[in-house]
């Protein structure tokens, strides 16, 4: 069966990635990213431009390594299926929101340059590699965000929290919004 339900964006982050996880310990970080469209207006010759805002949802190893590694203004490209989630409100109204769930994040080097650490594998079809360096920005300018524990620290916002020997504090999370 053929998989019709993939999409790639590239664009600038809009937020600090959440990091949280589910009552089982499963990771999953959050985050918000700005794609831009210029195109020539075919009567006037003028320029145009619109931005369109995606929210991005990265399960397990991926989600720690996004929440490590891109910050806000990070330029990535995301690949993954698009999600529709629904649910009801506390006063019976229904809403949905469409999603892009990642399977790839990848920092553009078009404007920055990274260092890539790979990262011990946790677990079978997990692992991927960490960045630190001058990332993001994009066109918008760029800021130097080291990640990681040799990269200096946690670049800050809502990330993960820590306990104990470097565990992850778990945080409240609705498992019904991706079944595992």
């Amino acid at each position: 069966m053929a998989m019709d339900n993939s999409v790639t964006v590239t664009g600038n982050a809009t937020r600090e990635p959440e990091l949280r996880f589910t009552p089982s310990g499963q990771a999953v970080a959050n985050f918000g990213l700005a794609v831009n469209r210029r195109w020539q207006n075919r009567q006037t010759q003028e320029w145009e431009e619109a931005t369109s805002f995606f929210d991005i949802v990265c399960w397990a190893q991926l989600g720690e390594n996004a929440a490590e590694t891109v910050g806000r203004g990070t330029r990535v490209t995301v690949t993954g299926r698009l999600d529709q989630r629904s649910w009801e409100t506390p006063e019976g109204d229904k809403r949905s929101k469409i999603e892009i769930v990642a399977d790839d994040v990848a920092v553009s080097l078009r404007w920055a340059t990274a260092e890539v650490r790979k990262n011990e594998r946790r677990e079978s079809g997990s692992g991927g590699g960490n960045f630190s360096g001058n990332q993001g920005g994009g066109s918008q300018g760029g800021g130097n965000q080291a990640g990681g524990s040799q990269g200096g620290g946690n670049q800050g916002g809502n990330r993960g929290q820590s306990f104990g020997g470097g565990q992850p504090q778990p945080q409240p999370y609705n498992p019904d919004e991706e079944p595992f």
